[in-house]
């Protein structure tokens, strides 16, 4: 992977969660974002001997590595106490279409920006959320973040309206448009001309863990209906 264009995705998706900013770290790069779920993360474009250190270095829970490469490549680098979550995918979109199709009978889109942010929200006849999502933008790429459809809403054309939606506020088409699918999301968006380049594997150390420090089978995260992360 292309260290630049790593960055310049997680600068992105810093700003959709706001996230304090990535710094350079040891050849990956930190984001500090000092969370009730996740205290720290670190992206490596590839394995290195930074990533060892501080695999080696954490031993609290809520510290996340994510490594552009497989969860083998990943759990072969790390020590036992740290738990392999499932793949996702780095996905890049050369364009995206800003057409606007009409939502179905009783939904209402709702959007609204602050500064390089943009968040779109569609409402069903319930005043439930049925869909919503993020996007960010910098000089350097346009990301998508959080694109999620409520499970009683799926099948209507919602996510998708959702990216046009949020597709819509990209001022500069010559930027890579990027986002990070889970194997549900990538499915989606191969539909929607999007390209998977690289795995992305996640290693995280449990909130629970016995008296070796090893992780305990009841320990693991919150799943989620998220297509990007």
């Amino acid at each position: 992977m292309d260290p630049d264009l790593v960055f310049a995705w997680q600068a992105a998706h810093s700003l959709a969660r706001s996230s304090p900013p990535p710094v350079h770290d040891r050849g990956g790069f930190r984001v500090d974002t000092r969370g009730e779920k996740e205290v720290a993360r670190w992206v490596f474009p590839s394995l290195c001997d930074g990533l060892y250190e501080v695999a080696r270095e954490i031993s609290s829970p809520r510290h996340y590595l994510k490594l552009c490469g497989t969860s083998e490549a990943l759990r072969g680098a790390v020590p036992a106490s740290w738990e392999i979550q499932p793949e996702n995918y780095f996905m890049v979109a050369t364009a995206s279409s800003r057409e606007m199709r009409p939502l179905p009978d009783g939904y209402r889109l709702e959007f609204r920006q602050s500064g390089p942010v943009a968040q779109v929200k569609i409402v069903g006849s319930q005043g439930d959320i049925a869909a919503s999502g993020f996007a960010a933008e910098t000089m350097d790429a346009f990301v998508f973040d959080r694109i999620e459809t409520a499970p009683a809403h799926r099948r209507k054309g919602l996510g998708i309206a959702v990216m046009s939606a949020l597709g819509a506020v990209n001022r500069f088409g010559n930027r890579p448009q990027l986002l990070v699918a889970t194997e549900e999301g990538r499915c989606l968006y191969e539909r929607l001309g999007w390209t998977a380049i690289a795995t992305v594997a996640t290693a995280v150390i449990p909130e629970t863990c016995d008296s070796l420090g090893l992780p305990s089978l009841q320990s693991g995260l919150p799943s989620s209906d998220c297509v990007t992360r």
